[in-house]
């Protein structure tokens, strides 16, 4: 504000300040003094805050921003793609190959490595509020790793267990979380089509790593083809420890619980559809491939393809539906998602050729992308306190692994043991129905939060 002639500098200075709706602060004297002359009213800068203070809102945008999304991507490359590449394990450890197991006791390997990431995320949680973004990457990118290295060794099926399932699940564990945790503090009106962007990582990974694994088994073996896929993460993995920016951190580490969330019914109404349908989800992860096998329907080769052409579909159902969720809202599009899921599971029954066998992996892919990509943004949008989002989802997916332990080994427990005589109408019956009764779920989390109108976002 102008200074009227005559008047003490000193008492302008005093009922400046007193001014709060004015935008712009006076100055002391000897820095009025020294000050450039204003060119209209400009705001003066606020200094830097750290990051404790809280950086403001998401910038939603912009390069560093961007980068996050590529380095997210990578994560999911890692550790989501591993997991959806174990398709091809189950059929090659089915040979008979490496060692004998039955179907059943095989998907444990694929199940503790998925449980492993949802688990252990839950526990990193806290390391991650606490600053320690790089420690993370580095530990985790050293176990999964170390882990094919170790499994490159095995040749026993306890060996593959503690290699397979809990080392390289233990590396992925300690990578998932930044990977969902980091994006939210970056993005908001897009965060569904960032962290849709950032899943399909897994998707393009279990696209890549089953294709190598089968075209490297035949020239190299069993142990030089896991290796090859070691060093494979181990140089994708370099590209998030080198551009991954933690750029806000909660003043204080989070709990490992917030009991709070045994309560919040649409929070636990969410975390139950979501385990009801990782049931069926795994199935169908560790079982297409088999199936297309020992039904005659694909040859040998073909059924390992299954694999990478179902991950294809899901590049786009990781990323379109989670673009529609910024539109419409994740509950409209997760609920229809999930039934779509069982029905494509259902069909697999009807399946009689080539061609309906290949349909239905690219069109389970793309809609089971929507398991993965919009829990972390539904449990987002139920945690009213923001500053428990991390807790929140460290539980939900814990609570989510139990799905894993009773997808894959729960559908080769059904499957028998037997060759000659397996029991795929029980096995594709219950994946189908527990995606369809998970889209009840959805369905009534839905009607919770919206109503029964349709046009509501939510």
């Amino acid at each position: 504000m102008a200074r009227s002639q005559g008047s003490d500098p000193k008492e302008d200075y005093t009922s400046n300040e007193s001014l709060r709706g004015d935008k712009e602060k006076a100055l002391p004297p000897d820095e009025e003094r020294n000050a450039a002359p204003p060119s209209g009213d400009k705001e003066e800068k606020p200094a830097p805050l750290s990051v404790n203070e809280g950086p403001g809102p998401p910038p939603d945008g912009g390069l560093q921003a961007w980068l996050q999304v590529l380095a997210g991507f990578c994560l999911f490359f890692n550790t989501w793609g591993i997991l959806n590449t174990f398709g091809v394990y189950q059929t090659y450890y089915e040979s008979g190959q490496l060692w004998t197991e039955t179907s059943s006791n095989i998907s444990w390997i694929g199940s503790i490595q998925s449980v492993m990431v949802l688990v252990v995320g839950a526990f990193t949680g806290p390391i991650f509020d606490r600053g320690h973004l790089r420690l993370l990457l580095i530990v985790g990118t050293f176990g999964v790793v170390f882990g094919h290295m170790m499994l490159s060794l095995c040749t026993t099926f306890w060996q593959s267990i503690l290699a397979q399932g809990f080392v390289i699940g233990l590396g992925g564990g300690c990578l998932y979380i930044p990977a969902v945790a980091l994006l939210p503090t970056w993005f908001s009106t897009k965060l569904g089509l960032a962290i849709g962007l950032a899943a399909s990582g897994s998707s393009m990974g279990g696209i890549i790593y089953p294709i190598m694994f089968y075209k490297l088994i035949d020239q190299v073996g069993f142990a030089w083809s896991v290796r090859i896929l070691g060093f494979t993460t181990l140089a994708t993995l370099m590209i998030p420890i080198f551009i991954m920016k933690l750029r806000v951190k909660p003043p204080k580490a989070r709990s490992l619980i917030d009991w709070t969330a045994f309560t919040d019914l649409p929070f636990m109404t969410l975390v139950l559809g979501s385990l009801i349908g990782f049931i069926g989800l795994y199935t169908g992860f560790f079982y297409t491939s088999y199936y297309g096998q020992e039904s005659g329907l694909t040859n040998a080769s073909l059924s390992f393809y299954l694999v990478p052409i179902l991950n294809a579909g899901s590049v786009f159902g990781r990323t379109l539906p989670n673009m529609l969720s910024d539109k419409i809202g994740p509950l409209n599009v997760i609920a229809p998602g999930a039934f779509m899921v069982g029905l494509v599971l259902l069909c697999y029954l009807a399946a009689s050729s080539v061609g309906g066998i290949v349909i239905l992996a690219l069109l389970f892919g793309f809609f089971s992308g929507i398991f993965i990509a919009l829990p972390p943004v539904l449990f987002v949008a139920l945690t009213k306190d923001k500053s428990k989002i991390g807790t929140r989802m460290g539980m939900g997916f814990t609570l989510i692994g139990i799905g894993v332990l009773c997808g894959g080994p729960g559908g080769g427990g059904i499957l028998g043991t037997d060759r000659s005589n397996l029991h795929w109408t029980g096995t594709w019956v219950y994946a189908g129905v527990t995606c369809l009764v998970a889209g009840v779920v959805f369905t009534v989390l839905r009607v919770m939060r919206g109503g029964w109108k349709l046009g509501v976002k939510v």
